[in-house]
C-alpha cells in the first residue's frame, strides 16, 4: 500500500483482525480508570487538604498542597476559564472520535490518558466553584515549582506517548510510515 510521496506503509507493533476492538476497549479502560483516580484524589484533597498546611512527602521535592486553579498550566490564563472549558470539550470529542480507529496499543494508552486528563479537569470547570464552566481546578500535588493533579500527570504522559508514537512513524491504525 502506498502512502505520501516516497513513503510506504507497513504494519506497526500492533495489528490484526481483532486489534480495533481490543484497543478501543483498552482506550476506554485507561480513560475510565484514570478519570476515576483523578476525581477520587480531588475529593480526598478537598476533604483532607483544604485549609490546612502543606504535607511534605519528600523534603524540598514533593508535598501535598491544596490549590484551586482558575487558569491553565501553571496558573496561566485565569481570565479564560470559559475558553479553556470549550477547548477541553472540543479535545475530548475529537479524541473520542479518533479512538474508534485505534489499532495500536500505545496510541490507545496515550489517547485514553489524554481523554481522561481533559475530562478530569473539565469536570472541575463544570461542577466546581465559582460557576459552571468557570470552575477552578483542584490541584494538590506540589512539585516545588508548580502544583498539579492526576489529570495533569495523565496529560503529560499522554503527550510523551503521542510524541513517541509519532516520532516512530506509527499511526493510530498501527501502520508504520516507512521511507522508500
Amino acid at each position: 500500500m502506498q502512502a505520501a510521496r516516497g513513503a510506504s506503509l507497513s504494519p506497526g507493533d500492533d495489528h490484526g483482525p481483532t486489534a480495533t476492538h481490543t484497543y478501543v476497549r483498552l482506550f476506554v479502560v485507561v480513560a475510565a480508570l484514570t478519570l476515576v483516580v483523578d476525581q477520587v484524589t480531588k475529593v480526598i484533597a478537598v476533604d483532607k487538604l483544604q485549609g490546612r498546611e502543606s504535607i511534605e512527602l519528600i523534603p524540598h521535592v514533593l508535598s501535598l498542597s491544596f490549590l484551586r486553579n482558575g487558569g491553565a498550566a501553571l496558573g496561566t490564563g485565569a481570565g479564560f476559564t470559559l475558553v479553556l472549558s470549550v477547548v477541553a470539550v472540543a479535545v475530548s470529542v475529537a479524541v473520542a472520535r479518533m479512538a474508534t480507529r485505534l489499532r495500536d496499543r500505545w496510541w490507545a494508552v496515550g489517547l485514553g490518558l489524554l481523554f481522561a486528563g481533559a475530562v478530569g479537569n473539565l469536570c472541575d470547570r463544570i461542577f466546581r466553584e465559582p460557576a459552571p464552566l468557570k470552575g477552578h481546578v483542584v490541584d494538590f500535588i506540589d512539585y516545588g515549582v508548580f502544583v498539579g493533579n492526576v489529570a495533569d500527570i495523565a496529560l503529560t504522559v499522554a503527550a510523551v506517548v503521542i510524541v513517541w508514537r509519532t516520532w516512530r512513524g506509527i499511526g493510530l491504525d498501527g501502520t508504520r510510515q516507512v521511507k522508500a
